[in-house]
């Protein structure tokens, strides 16, 4: 039998229900597995003892056969969510012993689902970052290595915690958010599916914000089922947060028919870009060619404003971001650093004190862009090109069903490169950004190796708030790759 912690969420949810295995037993497992995984440092917070109690409780559910859509099910939650009671830092010495007195939307629906909280993980501070090594709680530890090389990897960012407590078998799932690809890539860079699903799926509300029209709340699993699944628990209308859209959620589970016979699947021509791994191109063609033997049609489409995609989002991104971190002004919750005597001056002190240099970066880039005589130049200019990419994929999705192209334009790198170069970093989301840009669903699939033995992933994009055949396609493409390699720390070798 599948030990505790190898199970998809399918097979735990299956085994929960015939009561081959109790909901305490299995939450056991995983706060064994996190604690012997610490040097991963995949979490800030764990929560052993409100674990259990959450387990125990679904246990007697289950008795009563009154058991949730999760119930019983472990699950690992971004430090970005909010908690109530249990700390909440963004990844940020800003928000350092904040422990909200509410819980964020999402995370209600988990748990009204039945499901286990077993703590908060690591991320790139304030969701900032392509390789979760912006967080104040130090770097996240990929749990793969290259072959003969045994240097730590990052696990890509910001989700970079979550990603790394799913690959390496600490959790059953685990919430991400996206707002450029930071679901997409760390699922790319440690084999396992992420989704993000369109804007306005699931609420905002609870969840620290970076930058308000690109955020959005999805799951992370060890499969696509699993991610189906932990989707139709998290999304849903929210009063609380306008951006939340009002129409019923899917069962994402039942869209896993197995067949895509006579679905249309764009490829990109603007996807293949400069100085593209061939790998990576190679993945990319054996994907092509997956879905054409499963009765696909595959059409080449154009997205000629897709290589604005990158430059218009770190316009857009950091112009939200220098509003929204305004609120962290010392006064209310979090730091205080009282500097001398006037208000001023305790402002300066504590984001002094409390931002990491990428979130002092990206606030600067925003208030400029922001600032009299260059809103017009710079963030009109890049909203206007948001509005042609968008464009771009509505006359696409005329002709196509869904996108296929890479997730990610390398492997997992080693932790400690390409620091000291931003422009290196913000192009490991070259491939995701557009479709964050335009607000559209997006997946990414484990699909093979690269030939130092670690995880590359392709990605899905589909119709707004058409994830049933996002999530279709996905499980065919799963199945057509068979991928089952497991990770170094998994292992063992």
């Amino acid at each position: 039998m599948t030990a505790a912690t190898d199970m998809t969420l399918a097979e735990a949810r299956d085994r929960l229900a015939a009561k081959d295995i109790s909901a305490a037993e299995l939450a056991s497992a995983h706060i064994q597995a996190v604690e012997a995984a610490r040097p991963l440092n995949a979490f800030i917070t764990e929560t052993p003892e409100r674990a259990l109690e959450m387990a125990q409780a679904s246990d007697a559910r289950i008795a009563k056969g009154e058991a949730g859509l999760l119930e019983g099910i472990p699950l690992a939650i971004k430090d970005l969510f909010c908690t109530r009671d249990v700390m909440t830092t963004a990844g940020s010495h800003i928000l350092d012993g904040f422990h909200p007195t509410y819980e964020s939307t999402v995370s209600a629906n988990l748990w009204d689902a039945g499901a286990v909280l077993l703590g908060k993980t690591n991320l790139d501070e304030f969701a900032m970052g392509s390789s979760n090594m912006t967080s104040y709680y130090g770097g996240v530890e990929n749990p793969w290595k290259r072959e003969g090389d045994n240097r730590k990897l990052v696990p890509g960012g910001s989700s970079g915690g979550s990603a790394t407590a799913v690959a390496a078998h600490l959790a059953l799932g685990a919430t991400g958010t996206d707002t450029g690809g930071s679901i997409r890539q760390p699922a790319s860079f440690t084999g396992i599916v992420g989704m993000k699903p369109t804007y306005g799926r699931c609420s905002r509300w609870g969840i620290v914000a970076f930058a308000s029209s690109l955020d959005q709340a999805g799951p992370m699993t060890r499969s696509v089922r699993d991610a189906a699944i932990l989707l139709r628990a998290m999304a849903g209308h929210d009063p609380k947060d306008s951006t939340s859209v009002d129409r019923p959620v899917p069962d994402y589970e039942a869209a896993l028919t197995g067949d895509v016979r006579g679905l249309k699947v764009g490829v990109p021509k603007e996807y293949r870009i400069d100085g593209m791994s061939p790998e990576i191109e190679a993945l990319w063609q054996t994907g092509i060619a997956w879905l054409k033997e499963s009765g696909a049609e595959i059409v080449e489409v154009s997205l000629p404003h897709t290589r604005y995609a990158l430059p218009a989002y770190y316009i857009v991104a950091p112009a939200e971001t220098s509003s929204n971190l305004a609120r962290y002004d010392g006064v209310r919750y979090g730091l205080r650093e009282d500097g001398d005597a006037s208000l001023t001056e305790m402002y300066e002190a504590t984001r002094g004190a409390g931002f990491g240099a990428e979130v002092k970066r990206r606030v600067l880039i925003g208030t400029y862009v922001l600032s009299a005589g260059y809103y017009d130049a710079y963030y009109n200019k890049a909203r206007q090109v948001r509005t042609l990419i968008a464009r771009d994929f509505q006359e696409a999705f005329e002709n196509v069903d869904v996108l296929l192209t890479p997730t990610a334009p390398s492997p997992a790198f080693a932790m400690g490169e390409k620091m000291d170069d931003p422009i290196a970093m913000y192009l490991n989301d070259v491939f995701t950004v557009p479709a964050s840009m335009a607000g559209l669903p997006g997946i990414s699939v484990p699909a093979g190796l690269s030939g130092e033995g670690l995880p590359l992933g392709l990605q899905l994009v589909g119709r707004p708030f058409d994830e049933e055949t996002v999530i279709r396609a996905a499980g065919v493409l799963e199945a057509a790759a068979g991928f089952d390699a497991r990770p170094t720390f998994v292992t063992g070798s």
